[in-house]
């Protein structure tokens, strides 16, 4: 079992920058990929990015690529999303997944654990 918090959220202006962090309780967390994803209003969740177990790949969606970095560190249970030049429509939920395996995942139903989610809100 792998329990996920999500923090780092909040309100910023367009062109700011925001670094979401997502902790994970367990012994296992460098046996997971993990994947940043986000659900606006009345819109489906979407990749956001992903990387795998080891850290030495990733895969961005093209809206965010070039201005958010996905990172892990797993002495410390943690994986990151670094966002910059934020724009209003990034204004979503962030929730970060944990899926088993080696390599990334680009579909949501290889994750098998999903955190409660932070809300992130960009003003223009």
């Amino acid at each position: 079992q792998v329990q996920l918090v999500e923090s780092g959220g909040g309100l910023v202006q367009a062109g700011g920058s925001l670094r979401l962090s997502c902790a994970a309780s367990g012994r296992t967390f460098s046996s997971y990929a993990m994947g940043w994803f986000r659900q606006a209003p009345g819109k489906e969740r979407e990749l956001v990015a992903t990387i795998n177990r080891s850290g030495d790949s990733t895969y961005y969606a093209d809206s965010v690529k070039g201005r958010f970095t996905i990172s892990r560190d797993n002495a410390k249970n943690t994986v990151y999303l670094q966002m910059n030049s934020l724009k209003p429509e990034d204004t979503a939920v962030y929730y970060c997944a944990a899926g088993w395996g080696r390599s990334y995942y680009t579909s949501a139903t290889n994750y098998n654990y999903w955190g409660q989610g932070t809300q992130v809100t960009v003003s223009s």
